[in-house]
């Protein structure tokens, strides 16, 4: 595989307001998306990675049983399908954040990752699950209402182009999975998000460069942006970004636009850096036991 390799990370907003049935949310929200995989494509991009849930609103700004309908099968459902169709069509990697239904009634915030030649590889589900308000009226990120606790681990996954793992949105505050994708090998972590202004902003340029600095590999992360009526609960802030193993900040994108923000990341600077921060040879796991312990 070639040293370098173009990233594209898509940022939208979602305009169709809350009350629509789930099956408009989903047609308008994917056909936006396709439009943006393929300007992905024109522009070079060889692994393109989509916001948290990309198909709707954030939806976990309320509790409504009515989102559970736009929970899908992975990798049977039909959004999977398409966008392996996709993937096959225009030989690039997509990170697919969708919304995950497994057997009758069991849910996971989940990603899906296919192959450049269509082929679904397999999926990871979200780790840590968030239960805040937010705003004003009950808003929240009430996703525990959602959403059980990721089962599957931390993988990675060897794509056509490059190891990647995924972590998703709030599992970016814990640096324990963000190291273990390290050391399984990815080369680069993808982070789809969607978080407000007045909440997390102040940690978006600083947590992830820290995992790439501390882990020798690049982060791709990804934030929708705008505002979502009926709950206008914060600014979706966008400022995508693809950040280097040195902490630089390769390509970021607008604060308020849809856009397709495209960056190179370099495995040899991988290299590079590896070898002369020895973080993985240097550890020390067997003085780590108490982390696991039940400790305040």
């Amino acid at each position: 595989m070639a040293d370098q390799v173009t990233i594209g990370l898509i940022q939208a907003s979602h305009n169709v307001h809350g009350d629509e049935p789930v099956e408009v949310h989903k047609e308008k929200a994917i056909e936006k998306h396709v439009k943006l995989v393929k300007e992905a494509k024109d522009r070079g991009a060889q692994i393109i990675c989509l916001q948290e849930i990309f198909y709707g609103p954030y939806f976990c700004a309320e509790q409504n049983t009515k989102w559970y309908e736009a929970a899908e099968e992975i990798p049977n459902g039909p959004t999977t399908k398409m966008f392996q169709e996709i993937a096959k069509q225009l030989g690039v990697v997509i990170v697919l954040p969708i919304y995950e239904r497994e057997g009758i009634a069991t849910y996971y915030n989940t990603a899906a990752v296919i192959d450049a030649d269509g082929t679904y590889l397999g999926k990871y589900r979200k780790q840590h699950i968030p239960h805040v308000g937010v705003g004003n009226e009950g808003c929240g990120f009430w996703e525990k209402f959602y959403f059980k606790p990721g089962n599957l681990g931390y993988p990675v996954f060897d794509t056509a182009f490059a190891k990647i793992g995924v972590y998703i949105c709030y599992d970016r505050h814990f640096p324990e999975g963000a190291r273990i994708l390290g050391l399984k090998g990815a080369e680069i972590v993808f982070n789809p998000s969607a978080t407000v202004a007045g909440l997390s902003e102040y940690l978006w340029k600083l947590e992830q460069p820290a995992h790439a600095v501390a882990n020798g590999y690049y982060v791709a992360a990804i934030n929708r942006v705008g505002y979502e009526a009926p709950w206008n609960m914060g600014e979706f802030y966008g400022q995508s970004y693809l950040v280097d193993p040195r902490g630089n900040f390769v390509a970021m994108g607008s604060r308020d636009q849809d856009e397709v923000v495209i960056g190179v990341m370099n495995k040899k600077m991988i290299r590079e850096v590896r070898d002369t921060w020895q973080f993985y040879r240097d550890r020390r796991p067997e003085t780590y036991s108490e982390m696991t312990a039940l400790l305040p």
